[in-house]
Formats: structure tokens, C-alpha cells, sequence
């Protein structure tokens, strides 16, 4: 029996070929989009799910609380958090603390030498909290001690050739002294869906030795609580109940770390999943550029929509045929067929239709995979993702929508009465036609919603890299700085290499700095004015004379650094207007000459307040600065250009830096495309919005294709009798569009509220956004319209201009 249903769904589906194929269209665009869209989510969600026991493992983050007012959250703390709570709470397993290590490393062997920043001081416990894979060396005790080092499979190839490295040594190159380190492990390499970047781990023991002066043998870093770089990690024993461990934390906090009762001045402490990180973690001093949890639920949601969108023109089409078919359900019913049988019948023809589009979906992914990865900046994943929840989903969904969308047409089909059927007097029901239009309507608010949302992504990203930062970045760019002379020979070879770079005819300006524009500041200090006890945070930034006019900053009251002044080099310091106004200054102009106290630099004058700028991208609000004069300041150098900064005019820099500093490797990057990387989570979310949106309202236009056809159909006598009657083409056509018309006219209207309030949803993440213009639901409005009422005459065009008799003739 099921074989001869298989039979006949094959026969109806090769007999309407149109039919067929514009289903099969739809439905294969439409899986095959929502396959990749759950490809790239459950990448993205996929972070940190290789570690065993993530679910028991956490990070701690930092709140800091000024006046009662959050100042800032940072993802990392104090050192001395970690020891204090593992004595304090027998909940904690164990715990790990890691800080970055930006290091010069060299083979003394064959002189490979690298400017590394991927990897990070750690104690023991990370192999285990990290589940790193250990392929040689002993992990209990390969970061036990001082200048130890574990590496990767391919960092160990990287200098040495190979990954047979164990007992060998990379040299650390520093100014005052170098240190070897003896590698004692190589871990395969860690995955790149990971919070963590991580190519070498040094012993914490390390970090804790070269920050003691030779006669120190205590740890005070254990007790620390006011230096806040570092990374801790909480592992839980299984029944530990989270929620009432976090509510222990408040008490930990008065005991341990300082706060200030009068001030309203305190920190808190809280707990994040392991797993959470990369979508759910956007604070101060994150390890890495995290991903956006909101943007990745957006772009799920589209591939629901989309296939959803198939699915609708799958039951307008078949609903719409009814009036075909009644001929062959009524002929079945008098011949003694079963409303069930006639009802399995058309499933088995909806699932054969769905089956075949899956097939073609399958074959599409495969074929568009590396493209779609490249597309989404994961040129470095090109295998299928989706794990087994998201293949799970994919299947429930499959079945679910194969099986709703075949239900109702089946019904409704096998419903026909025989007598009213066979003698010609049934037509499509008026509910029938209402769920089509509903269908309609359903699908074009999506369309419109997808339109308009890929509108205001590409005007927020592009409001964000056209507004005028407060700084002039363009042409310019940053060398990494120097690492192997020591500070006692390094002005007297800063000068002269400064002077030869400012002769070449291309360049204009160049600067020292411990940071540059687009960086994010780790240098936090405490601050207040002279005399008042109300303290601040600021964001440290050693410049020299030129980093002002280099990056063109505006003077808003005092002046800049300068030679003249002999005083600058003892204690002068200029602000930005936020750190004026928070310091409680209430014009620009009262700040200068006034005496403030911070942390690193003591008692500073204040001789200058810049115009704020944004340091960091318009995500992020503007923080509040104080900028001391570093003339030494060997971090960075930025070099201004007064053209374009070609290959070759960088290759004459090459040589320079080479001639003076030979020991140092030659890195740069421009400022501008360093900058705009701050933006690139919301490109990649405009694309796939964008991509996906020309596909939801492609997969749209198949379904009102196939609807017109089939309107153009039914209305053909009614259309020759009105020709006859001396209506022309134009009336027709009209005719033909204002039904559809109408449909997407309503959808318009009520996409405007949804579109408003998701898009909004999506830029309150922003500190500095647009406003959304009721002109971009026009316009997406106005673009579907047009691509509908495009679609439609195809069908009216072709029917209007027909000669009339044709139609008339036929029974």
C-alpha cells in the first residue's frame, strides 16, 4: 500500500512540474539556509564545551563602585582572591589564576625569535582547569617552579622544527636581564573555539620570581588585593549549589578588600559559567574579542524564520491547488477510497517533496560551507559544527514542519465532497483563502523585519566608523616597541633613530607611547583632587611631547606637554573632559594648574584638558583619562604620514628600526584597520542579517510566483470576458496585483512596531547609536512592494496580453 502512495506522489510531483520545482526551491533555500545559520550558532556556542567538567567551572569578575555608581567590571581581579577563597570555602575544588605574558622569545640555536603575546603566566591547576592535552611531559609538575614552560604542537614547531622539545630552552629577552626557560611539556594544540588563546603557558612560579628583588623570598603577591590583571578560575565540587555560594560572596568582600562605607566606595565579586564567556562577557580586560550572545539568538531566530517562510508557501501552494485536485479526490471517494487513505496520500507527497529538498539541502551545505566560514570570519573552520543538540533541533524542527505542513492541506483536500465535486459546482472556501492571505502576510512581515534590520545594522556600523572620533588616526601606524636595550642606552639610540624616520619625506610625525588609539587601557589608577577625599578611577596613558598634535587632540583648556617647561617631567599630567568632570570640576578651565593625587603618579599639576576622545570603539562609553608625560616611553610608536603609507615607504621604516634596534622583530599595523576590528562582530552580524534577509523574501517571491500562476489560472475566463468587454491590459494587471497588493500593504504596517522594537533591543548594546528613522521601514516596506508587485507581473503581463478567445474557447 505505502508503496503505491510513494508511486502516485511521484506521479502527481513529475505531473506539475512548476508546482514541483518552485517547492523544491523554496523548500532547499530555506533548509539549507537554516543548516548553515545553526552551523555558525553552534559554533559560537561551542566555546569551551571541550573541557571536561565545564559545567563545575567558573570565572570570578570584578564590579568596582564609586559614590554608589558602577565605574567599571573587569574580567579580571586580585591576586589575592583566588588563595583567600579556596581557604575560605570548602565548596572550591580548586583554582587556577593566570595573567598575560607579552614576551620576546628566542632559540639560541638557530636564532628564531618571536614578539609573543598569545600565551600567559599560570599556575599548575590551569592543565587540569583547561583540559590542555598533554602529549609530552608530566602534567602534575610541568609548571611547578620557577622558568618552567609548556608549549604548543605547533608553537614548538614554530621555533625548533619539530614537537620533540621536551628539556630544551627559549630565552626571554628583556632590558635588564634575559631568562631561559626550560620547556617541560607540549600540549596538542588548543581548539580555536575557546575563550583562551593559548600557544605556551609559563610557570606562575616565574611571574612570582621575577617580580621579588633577589633578597625577597616572600609571596606577597598571595595577599594582594589592589593590582586587578588577573584571570581567576573557580572549579566547584558537583553538588555545590551556585546561587547560595554567590550570596556568601558580599561578606567576602567587606573582609578582604578594601571599601570605603562613607564613599559608598566598594568591589564586588561575581561568578560566570566557563561556557558563558565568549557570548556573555563583554567587561574591561577580556583575553581575547568575545563573541555577542544577543547578535547570535538574532541570527537563530532568522534561520527559524526562513525555513518557517518555505514551509508557508508550501501550504499557500497547496491549499491554493485545491480546486485542481477536487476532480481527483472526488473520482478516488465514489471508487471507495477513505478520507485516512486519501489523507496518508497527500503526507507521503508532502514528505517526498520535503525529503527531496533535504537531500539538495544536504549537498548545498557541503558545497557552501568554506565559503559560508569565510564569509563569517572563520576561514579556519570549514567542517560541519552543529553538535548533537543542534542536530537533534534540526531533525524535531524538520519532522515537526514536514508534518504541519502536510496536515492541513491533507485535510482540507480529502474533505472534498464527491457529488459537489463532480458536478463542477466546488470552489476554494473563503477559509482557505483567508489562510493564504494570513500566510501572506506572515511572510512578509518577516521579509520587512529582515530588511529593515539589515538597514539599521549597516547604518549603526556605519555611523560608528565615520563619526569623528576626536583624533585623527588615518595614515597611520604603530611600531611594537623595544624590548632588548636597557633603559640606560635606550634614549641616546631613540633619538637619533626618531630623527632619521622624521627625515624621510613621507613622514610627518612621530610618538612614543605605553598604548595607542583603539587599544584598551589596563592602566587604572585612583585619583582625586588635592584636599578632597572623594576618589576616582582614571585610565592611565604615558604619552611624549608629540603624541597631542600626532593624533591632532583637542586642547579644551591649558596646553599641551613641552620642553620648555622643565616642571612637566615632575608631575604634569593631562586629563580628558570626563575625568575633569568626575574629579568634580565644573568648568575645563578650573582644572588647569590645580593639584590632583593618583596612585602611580603621586602629587601631579594638571597643565592641560584634552577634548575627549573616543579611545575605544563607540561601544564603549569614554572613560575617564589622565594622560602623565613619559618622554622614554617605548611601548609603541606611532608614525603619522602625510601620504599614503605604500609597502615600500613601510620597508624603508623596516630598515631604520633594523639599523637601530636589531635585536627587536619589526611588527606593525596600521591604526585605522586596528581601530575598525572593534567593529567587526557587528560586520560579520550585518552580513549574515543582510544575506539571509535577500533569501527570506527570495524564498517569499517563489511562493507568491507560484500563487499568481495559479491566480492568472483560475481568473483566465474572467479575464477574457473583461477584454471582451473592452477593459485594457493596464486594468488587468491591476486587477491581477490588488489583492497581493493589499496583503503586503498590511504586513508593512504591522512589521513597523516588531522591526522597531527588536532593532532597538540590538542597539542598546551600543553607547553611542543611532536613532532608528521611521524612513528605513518605508524604504524596506517600499523594496518589498516592488520586488512582489515585480513578481506578480511576470504572471499579470503575460495573462492581459493574451488574446482573449484562447480562454473563452476552453472548458
Amino acid at each position: 500500500m505505502f508503496f503505491n502512495y510513494f508511486k502516485i506522489a511521484f506521479r502527481n510531483l513529475y505531473k506539475r512540474k512548476v508546482y514541483t520545482l518552485l517547492n523544491i526551491i523554496g523548500l532547499t533555500l530555506g533548509m539549507t539556509s537554516c543548516l548553515l545559520i545553526f552551523h555558525y550558532v553552534s559554533y559560537e556556542n561551542s566555546y569551551d564545551q571541550h573541557i571536561l567538567n565545564s559545567e563545575n567551572k567558573y570565572r570570578l569578575r570584578l564590579d568596582h563602585y564609586s559614590k554608589g555608581e558602577s565605574e567599571w567590571k573587569s574580567a579580571t581581579i586580585y591576586p589575592g582572591i583566588g588563595p583567600a577563597i579556596k581557604r575560605e570555602f570548602p565548596e572550591v575544588e580548586k583554582f587556577c589564576r593566570i595573567i598575560d605574558a607579552n614576551v620576546l622569545l628566542l632559540n639560541e640555536e638557530n636564532q628564531v625569535k618571536f614578539k609573543e603575546n598569545a600565551g600567559y603566566f599560570a599556575e599548575q591547576n590551569s592543565i587540569d582547569m583547561f583540559n590542555l592535552e598533554m602529549i609530552s611531559g608530566n602534567p602534575k609538575t610541568a609548571l611547578v617552579g620557577p622558568n618552567k614552560m609548556i608549549v604548543s604542537e605547533k608553537f614548538a614547531t614554530k621555533y625548533f622544527g619539530t614537537n620533540q622539545v621536551l628539556g630544551k630552552n627559549l630565552t626571554f629577552i628583556r632590558p635588564k636581564r634575559n631568562y631561559n626557560y626550560e620547556i617541560t611539556g607540549v600540549y596538542k594544540d588548543y581548539p580555536k573555539n575557546a575563550h583562551l588563546a593559548m600557544q605556551f603557558l609559563i610557570s606562575f612560579d616565574t611571574y612570582k620570581a621575577q617580580l621579588r628583588k633577589p633578597t625577597d623570598s616572600t609571596d606577597v603577591i598571595e595577599t594582594l588585593f589592589d593590582w586587578y590583571d588577573f584571570y581567576t578560575y573557580l572549579e566547584f565540587k558537583p553538588e555545590t549549589n551556585i546561587a547560595q555560594f554567590e550570596k556568601k560572596l558580599p561578606g567576602f568582600c567587606n573582609k578582604y578588600i578594601y571599601h570605603d562605607d562613607a564613599n559608598k566606595t566598594y568591589d564586588e565579586l561575581h561568578l560566570l559559567p566557563l561556557t558563558d564567556i565568549h557570548l556573555k562577557s563583554n567587561y574591561n580586560q577580556e583575553a581575547e574579542v568575545n563573541g555577542n550572545g544577543q547578535m547570535v539568538s538574532f541570527v537563530f531566530l532568522i534561520g527559524i524564520f526562513i525555513i518557517c517562510i518555505a514551509w508557508i508557501n508550501y501550504v499557500n501552494l497547496s491549499t491554493a491547488r485545491s480546486v485542481e485536485r477536487a476532480k481527483e479526490v472526488g473520482l478516488k471517494k465514489v471508487v471507495g477510497a477513505q478520507r485516512l487513505d486519501l489523507i496518508k496520500q497527500f503526507l507521503i507527497e508532502n514528505s517526498v517533496l520535503n525529503l527531496i529538498s533535504l537531500i539538495f539541502s544536504f549537498m548545498f551545505l557541503f558545497l557552501l560551507l568554506k565559503s559560508f566560514d569565510s564569509f563569517t570570519g572563520k576561514d579556519f573552520f570549514t567542517e560541519i559544527s552543529l553538535s548533537k543538540n543542534y542536530w537533534f533541533l534540526f531533525i524535531v524542527i524538520f519532522i515537526f514542519g514536514t508534518v504541519l505542513s502536510g496536515l492541513y492541506p491533507s485535510f482540507v483536500l480529502s474533505s472534498f465532497q464527491p457529488i459537489k465535486v463532480l458536478k463542477g459546482s466546488f470552489k476554494g472556501t473563503s477559509s482557505g483563502i483567508l489562510l493564504r492571505r494570513g500566510l501572506i502576510i506572515t511572510q512578509f512581515i518577516i521579509s520587512i523585519v529582515l530588511i529593515s534590520g539589515t538597514i539599521i545594522v549597516y547604518q549603526q556600523v556605519s555611523y560608528m566608523r565615520a563619526k569623528n572620533i576626536g583624533a585623527k588616526i588615518n595614515q597611520t601606524i604603530a611600531l611594537s616597541g623595544v624590548s632588548t636595550i636597557k633603559d640606560s642606552l635606550y634614549q641616546s639610540i631613540y633619538e637619533p633613530f626618531k630623527t632619521e624616520i622624521l627625515a624621510q619625506s613621507f613622514v610627518q610625525n612621530i610618538s612614543g607611547s605605553n598604548s595607542v588609539i583603539g587599544q584598551e587601557i589596563y592602566w587604572v589608577d585612583d585619583a582625586y583632587q588635592f584636599g578632597e577625599k572623594t576618589h576616582v578611577s582614571v585610565y592611565g596613558l604615558g604619552i611624549d611631547y608629540d603624541f597631542v598634535p600626532l593624533y591632532d587632540l583637542k586642547i579644551a583648556a591649558g596646553r599641551n606637554f613641552s620642553k620648555e617647561f622643565i616642571t612637566d617631567k615632575k608631575g604634569g599630567v593631562l586629563i580628558n573632559e570626563k575625568a575633569a568632570r568626575m574629579l568634580g570640576f565644573s568648568k575645563n578651565e578650573d582644572a588647569v594648574n590645580k593639584k590632583i593625587i593618583s596612585t602611580s603618579v603621586d602629587t601631579a599639576c594638571i597643565i592641560g584638558v584634552l577634548a575627549d576622545y573616543h579611545q575605544r570603539g563607540l561601544q564603549k562609553i569614554i572613560d575617564p583619562m589622565i594622560l602623565p608625560l613619559f618622554p622614554n616611553s617605548r611601548n609603541y610608536f606611532s608614525i603619522k604620514a602625510n601620504k599614503e603609507l605604500t609597502q615600500d615607504k613601510i620597508k624603508q621604516i623596516e630598515a631604520i628600526w633594523k639599523k637601530y634596534f636589531p635585536n627587536d622583530p619589526f611588527n606593525y599595523f596600521f591604526i585605522d584597520q586596528n581601530y575598525n576590528q572593534q567593529y567587526k562582530q557587528d560586520v560579520v552580524f550585518g552580513k549574515v542579517f543582510g544575506l539571509f534577509s535577500i533569501l527570506a523574501i527570495l524564498i517569499a517571491c517563489f511562493g507568491l510566483l507560484g500563487l499568481s500562476s495559479y491566480n492568472v489560472l483560475q481568473r483566465s475566463k474572467e479575464i477574457g470576458i473583461r477584454k471582451v468587454l473592452g477593459s485594457s491590459n493596464n486594468k488587468v494587471i491591476l486587477l491581477l496585483i490588488k489583492d497581493f497588493f493589499w496583503q503586503i500593504i498590511i504586513a508593512f504596517v504591522i512589521s513597523i512596531p516588531i522591526g522597531w522594537f527588536i532593532m532597538n533591543l540590538w542597539l542598546q548594546d551600543f553607547a553611542y547609536r543611532i536613532e532608528i528613522n521611521w524612513l528605513t521601514f518605508l524604504f524596506a516596506g517600499l523594496l518589498s512592494i516592488l520586488i512582489a508587485v515585480f513578481t506578480i507581473l511576470i504572471h499579470a503581463y503575460k495573462s492581459a496580453s493574451d488574446n482573449p478567445i484562447k480562454s473563452l474557447r476552453t472548458e
